[in-house]
């Protein structure tokens, strides 16, 4: 059976030495992974070579999807020269490896415009299905008018955006996480960005100027499939004085697609495709952060159907990321 994993990551040694500087606490997360997978992150974030196919081979992954995963730059060249820069380095990849990757184009968001123009330089580039977000932009999230150009542009290319969790903003780490900043990263902050950052979509309306936009949530939908009813049932009259042109629950079902990159749980899973659908959920592991053997032997024990198997293993990837063109 084919298998397309699609939150497979890669930094730059520069990025990693931010992130460890900017995040001290952090250094829990990279030792949890490196306990996890029994490699050094500092080495296999930044391969897109050799090493990392080989772990690919060893599980049996067929495909991943790259995404850089870095924060967004203040500054809009510095933002625009690091995601250019990621999206060259991804391209090498896929060209001497033209069967085994696929990427996600990062976008220099400090500047709407020319992350727009990246998007298109990227999708013109083979390889290149769809765009990759991670966290907020600067204190700011995708349902600001400033970034309308963005979601219009992936609209009309039918190129999903995949929003990938980062710290929280500033204030909510001092707020919520002063003295326990050990939870403001994987382990409960980022399914509280990540999951907020789909909800403003939601509420602001931006599924009802572009309906045919979709967005990418990993980790099994941070916690929303778990909490839709109660979300959609208290939204209610918030839907109806906006008012939105759909019953909340369909923006879910429509415009949102889930991956079980590191959230190996069979309940999980079943609520996940009991509330959004089997269609919308899609293999990932989270590599180099989760283990690529512990994910695929989730996958292949999974108490579903052969049919069904097939859709999370690859074929809604095929369909959601074009891949048949990419």
């Amino acid at each position: 059976m084919k298998i397309i994993a699609l939150e497979e990551e890669f930094v730059t040694g520069a990025v990693m030495k931010d992130i460890a500087g900017k995040h001290p606490e952090f250094r829990y997360t990279f030792q949890t992974s490196s306990m996890i997978t029994g490699e050094e992150l500092s080495e296999t974030f930044v391969d897109l070579g050799e090493k990392r196919i080989a772990a690919m081979d060893e599980a049996g992954i067929d495909i991943q999807v790259l995404s850089f995963c870095a924060g967004q730059p203040e500054d809009p060249g510095l933002s625009a020269d690091l995601m250019r820069r990621a999206n060259d380095l991804a391209a090498e990849a896929i060209r001497r490896y033209p069967s085994r990757y696929r990427a996600f184009a990062s976008l220099p968001l400090a500047d709407p415009c020319a992350a727009v123009a990246e998007f298109e330089r990227a999708l013109g580039i083979p390889g290149f299905v769809g765009g990759f977000v991670a966290g907020s932009i600067n204190g700011e999230f995708l349902d600001h008018e400033k970034f309308r150009p963005v979601l219009e542009f992936a609209a009309s290319r039918n190129a999903p955006i995949y929003i990938h969790p980062y710290f929280p903003l500033p204030g909510l780490m001092e707020s919520y996480f002063k003295g326990r900043e050990e939870l403001g990263g994987p382990e409960w902050g980022f399914m509280i960005d990540a999951s907020c950052h789909f909800m403003r979509l939601v509420t602001s309306g931006t599924f009802d100027r572009f309906p045919g936009l979709r967005i990418i949530l990993g980790h099994l939908g941070e916690s929303i499939p778990y909490n839709l009813d109660r979300i959609c049932n208290r939204l209610l009259a918030y839907a109806e004085a906006k008012p939105l042109r759909k019953p909340v629950e369909r923006y879910f079902r429509e415009n949102l697609a889930v991956t079980t990159s590191g959230n190996f749980s069979v309940p999980s899973l079943q609520c996940a495709i009991n509330t959004l659908g089997i269609e919308n959920v899609m293999f990932s592991v989270d590599w180099p952060n989760e283990s690529n053997k512990v994910a695929v032997d989730f996958l292949k024990h999974l108490p579903v159907g052969q049919p069904d198997l097939e859709k999370i293993a690859h074929k809604n990837a095929e369909r959601i990321l074009n891949l048949d063109s990419a």
